[in-house]
């Protein structure tokens, strides 16, 4: 038996569908806005909320409504047959003109305001369910309970009733609506009308009953109008929604396909995602060496999906998979029994989560026993995403679209959470993983939640320490997010220092007024934020202006497109932006090194850089370490430039961790931490840049950035490298002068690997260590896991170290920036463009000196 069937009221209506404040003898008299809207009234076949009804004809002039109004007798419509509710649509007539937000007459006084009724209650008109036996039931319609006019004001829809105006999930595709109106979930209506008319199920009390007739009498002194009538059939209300839920969809074992060819959707309700089911989570996930790292994302067909759904109990769902096959399950099944199969018995769909508890969660330091601050995953049996409360169950990690406390690893999702939250998780089998950065164990652990469970506690365990050997860990470069939520991913990563960076994209200025020329005032529990800036050249390059005090260098931006706006002229070079940083007490850094290239050699040359992000790690698996980033690097400490190497990530979205690359730099004995003595060790290249392992490295018991000086004949010295990581590494190289002079492997992978050997060295020399992991961490660019400290310098019979080649590289640069100012720059004014030319010049000078001294 059909759930539904629709009554014609072609013979009961009594009045024109169109409404007229000036009616005909015998009908009643609308308020004078009716006629603004009354055109737009639906006719023919349509459905609300997946009830279908059949309402009047085209022809507005023509009769198409049952007015119910004291100036009218009462209408009874034939039935005959059995319901559990009879579904009715309908509209009242509006209180008075004041109620609507449509203009008004032109001599309307406001002063004639009548007291607003937002609450409703008037009665007017009872609807009576008359059974063959000749029993009644009368049911009384209220304004905005069982009914409401067509229009009403924002917030004041019926308690009883919902609106014709029913709403479309919102696709998960901010290209389609904008970000933010995407997370509400809806997309605007279904059929855009300008006015509301009202769907009522009147429930039946006697519903084994036969119903001869329903009878609509006036009762109050405003019409109402019925546009349609249908029965219904069926378990539950017919407008009444069981919570969301997830659903685990199987289909045929025929029948695998991308999530992008499978469509699912509720007659009487709303399916609002469908996804692949992300991975079975087991005992090899809790085991797996990359926890912590984030998974590939899903590309490949297949037969199991995720379906989140709400809607009504007796709604069906129909699931279409490609031009391939239609399912159809009895939702309401599915709901109260946990299980449905699809009527033709080839595909099922399972309840996942039941029963849940809301769960305050703390998460402590096993070290301290105290809260801490973690990136956190939980995820049922099936890999579905389980996101605390506050967080986004789909993270978007496209650009400068989300910069809440939410990460997107690939296919993995985590949030951001202080040392204690709340979650609500399903009751039974659920899964967790907790991280903080680089020094603790990624901690994966299987839970049994249980009916009204409140509580939880989870512990993650240090396995390193450097802080308390005198290691500062800090992000060069982030983007976006508040200084609050730097601060709280800071501390869930492990990291001491975030510097902020506010920057241009054309007319787009982001963190601006943050910039405060000092410590961010969220700054505390060793954890320190410091907002700067990243001033941006679309060829010349890009540089970053850290822990600058007082006013910011401006502009941060110049040269046109894709950098500053379209005719933005070249005011300044990157070379002065870093002088006027220095000038006020900041640290210079180039950063997402080398790229875009083309001022390096002025700014290294003429001494103005302290240090350059090293991002990206080779995969071992090519028997070398070696990335074009830092060859490039290797260039200019081949010439005698001593610039450290720091770790900063470019975070600007949410599929980018803070702190995933970072520098780890070291104080001086017994020097307190601030962003001061940071900056100082990085000038004195005290530093590492790391994705995840932690290195170290001596040459003859002297540190990164110290110097040693040997005779110039040259001389043996001893080198001891050693890198310990919580996930498997692979190689561990030194480097001397760009070139491998030791290493140590492991094909299986190590926790540890170390090196300890004599290295001849015949003269001036660099050397540095660096290792790596065939593990990638997924990033929105996912990158190998690795590390590579900045260079303990030696001297052999006080020569300065300077490769002629490299030297003729870097002047090619320099020219090839001169002839960009000299034909392509957007010219600020001739003296300006001199200004600038003539620093390409000095440095230009300076190297062309030293190869002189070279020959």
């Amino acid at each position: 038996m059909d759930k539904f069937e629709t009554v014609s009221l072609t013979r009961y209506f009594n009045s024109p569908a169109r409404l007229s404040k000036r009616p005909r003898k015998g009908q009643p008299r609308w308020v004078e806005a009716v006629e603004d809207v009354g055109q737009y009234i639906a006719r023919g076949s349509q459905t609300y909320w997946g009830i279908p009804f059949k309402l009047g004809p085209a022809d507005l002039d023509k009769k198409g409504l049952v007015v119910v109004a004291d100036a009218m007798k009462g209408v009874e419509v034939p039935l005959r047959a059995t319901a559990t509710h009879v579904c009715i649509l309908h509209f009242c007539d509006a209180r008075d003109t004041d109620e609507l937000p449509y203009p008004r007459r032109k001599d309307f006084d406001p002063r004639d305001r009548k007291q607003p009724n937002a609450a409703g209650g008037e009665h007017l008109a009872d609807y009576v369910l008359r059974f063959k036996d000749g029993s009644e039931h009368v049911c009384p319609i209220r304004r905005r309970f069982e009914v409401s006019p067509f229009v009403v004001p924002w917030g004041a829809h019926a308690f009883a009733a919902l609106s014709s105006n029913e709403q479309r999930v919102a696709p998960d595709d901010p290209t389609k609506i904008g970000w933010g109106y995407l997370q509400t979930g809806f997309a605007g209506p279904k059929i855009p009308v300008r006015f509301h008319t009202w769907v009522y199920a009147l429930e039946n009390p006697h519903p084994q009953k036969e119903l001869a007739s329903i009878r609509f009498e006036p009762r109050g002194n405003w019409p109402i109008g019925v546009l349609g009538l249908t029965l219904y059939r069926g378990p539950g209300h017919p407008l009444r929604h069981v919570p969301r839920r997830v659903y685990r969809l199987v289909l045929p074992a025929a029948e695998k396909a991308l999530p992008s060819e499978v469509e699912a959707e509720l007659d009487m309700g709303y399916v609002t995602r469908v996804c692949a089911v992300p991975e079975k989570v087991d005992e090899n996930w809790l085991k797996a060496p990359e926890r912590g790292l984030g998974t590939l994302r899903k590309r490949e067909p297949s037969r199991e999906f995720l379906l989140e759904a709400t809607g009504a109990e007796g709604a069906t769902v129909t699931v279409k998979v490609g031009r391939k096959a239609e399912h159809h399950f009895p939702f309401g099944k599915a709901f109260h029994a946990g299980k449905a199969t699809s009527i033709d018995g080839k595909a099922r769909l399972e309840l996942l989560h039941p029963g849940k508890a809301w769960v305050h969660v703390e998460v402590v330091d096993a070290s301290t026993g105290k809260p801490t601050p973690t990136r956190i995953h939980f995820c049922g049996p099936n890999g579905e995403y389980l996101p605390p409360y506050g967080h986004h169950a789909v993270v978007n990690d496209k650009w400068f679209e989300d910069y809440a406390a939410d990460l997107q690893l690939g296919g993995t999702s985590f949030a951001y959470v202080p040392g204690r939250f709340q979650i609500e998780l399903p009751v039974g089998e659920v899964f967790v993983e907790a991280n903080k950065g680089f020094e603790y164990v990624p901690m994966r652990k299987r839970l049994e939640i249980r009916p009204g469970q409140r509580e939880l506690k989870l512990a993650v365990n240090r396995k390193h320490d450097l802080r308390s050997q005198g290691w500062i860990t800090a992000d060069t470069h982030v983007h976006f997010i508040s200084p609050e939520t730097a601060w709280l991913e800071g501390q869930a990563e492990g990291l001491n220092l975030i510097n902020l960076l506010a920057s241009q994209w054309g007319r787009l200025f982001t963190n601006v007024g943050d910039i405060s020329g000092k410590l961010s005032g969220c700054s505390r529990d060793e954890t320190l934020v410091w907002v700067g800036t990243e001033n941006r050249h679309h060829l010349l390059g890009h540089i970053s202006l850290l822990g600058t005090h007082g006013d910011p260098v401006f502009p941060m931006c110049a040269g046109g497109q894709q950098e500053a706006y379209f005719g933005d002229p070249d005011v300044t070079t990157l070379t002065e932006w870093a002088e006027r940083c220095r000038q006020k007490d900041g640290v210079v850094i180039r950063p997402h090194f080398p790229y875009p290239i083309c001022e390096e050699p002025v700014y290294f040359t003429l001494g103005k850089l302290d240090g350059v992000e090293q991002r990206r790690f080779a995969d071992p698996q090519s028997g070398s370490l070696d990335h074009f980033c830092f060859e490039e690097w290797y260039r200019y400490l081949n010439c005698g430039y001593r610039v450290a190497a720091v770790g900063g990530t470019d975070k600007m979205s949410a599929g980018m961790p803070v702190g995933g690359v970072r520098t780890y730099a070291h104080l001086e004995p017994d020097e307190p931490f601030n962003f001061e003595n940071w900056g100082k060790a990085v000038r004195a290249g005290r530093t590492y840049t790391s994705s995840g392992p932690l290195l170290s490295l001596k040459v003859d018991g002297r540190d990164v950035g110290d110097e040693i000086r040997i005779g110039a004949g040259g001389a043996g010295l001893q080198v001891q490298a050693s890198a310990e990581c919580v996930w498997p590494m692979h190689l561990l190289e030194v480097v001397a002068n760009g070139r491998v002079v030791a290493g140590s492997a492991s094909s299986r992978g190590a926790n540890s690997l170390s090196i300890n050997e004599t290295i001849r060295l015949e003269g001036s020399a660099w050397i540095a260590a660096r290792c790596g992991s065939n593990l990638k961490i997924q990033h929105c660019w996912p990158i190998h896991l690795g590390a590579h400290t900045s260079p303990v310098y030696v001297i052999a019979g006080g020569q300065r170290l300077f490769s002629p080649s490299d030297a003729t590289y870097m002047l090619t640069l320099i020219d090839g920036g001169m002839t960009y100012l000299d034909t392509l720059s957007v010219r600020f004014d001739e003296k300006r463009h001199e200004q600038m030319k003539a620093i390409f010049q000095r440095a230009k000078g300076e190297l062309l000196s030293h190869l002189r001294e070279a020959k």
